[in-house]
């Protein structure tokens, strides 16, 4: 397929939103930073863009013979894992001690795994064998679904609590 990716192309969201978690992380890092800042922010973003993965993109992305579903699947289980670490840092009190490190360290390398995993298979496979006008209304899909969960405050530490127990 050599259609050329717009900015409502679904797969170039998804992967717009992995560099933002990249660069929060850097936050999270910094002793500089404004770290509890850096982690609510990035607590919303993985949030609601698991969740809008799951709801809009996953199920549709399945229909595609040719997009991997063992993959698909593989990935919403990478995201239980990765909200699970993301509440084991966000119930560490002293933002920037060892523990925060710990579990901060934790968290990027089970996102990091995940992200780059989907970019290698399931965002490859869209890519490959999902017209263009189909990506950009899953595009859609995925913007009025994350939006929903960011205004929610997805990220907060009960609702992650209630997701990682469900």
């Amino acid at each position: 397929m050599t259609e050329t990716a717009s900015s409502d192309d679904v797969v170039e969201l998804i992967l717009d939103d992995h560099r933002r978690m990249e660069e929060l992380f850097r936050r999270m890092r910094s002793v500089e930073a404004e770290r509890a800042a850096a982690l609510k922010e990035f607590a919303d973003l993985l949030v609601a863009h698991a969740l809008a993965e799951e709801h809009r993109v996953y199920p549709a992305l399945k229909r595609f013979r040719d997009v991997d579903d063992d993959e698909v699947d593989h990935g919403v289980e990478e995201h239980a894992d990765g909200n699970k670490a993301l509440l084991a840092l966000l119930e560490v009190d002293d933002v920037g001690g060892d523990d925060w490190d710990e579990k901060l360290e934790k968290l990027v390398e089970t996102v990091t795994h995940h992200t780059d995993e989907e970019e290698r298979t399931v965002l490859n496979d869209a890519r490959e064998n999902v017209p263009m006008e189909r990506r950009a209304e899953l595009g859609a899909a995925f913007i009025e679904d994350r939006a929903a969960h960011l205004r929610a405050g997805c990220g907060d530490i009960d609702n992650v609590r209630r997701i990682v127990r469900s």
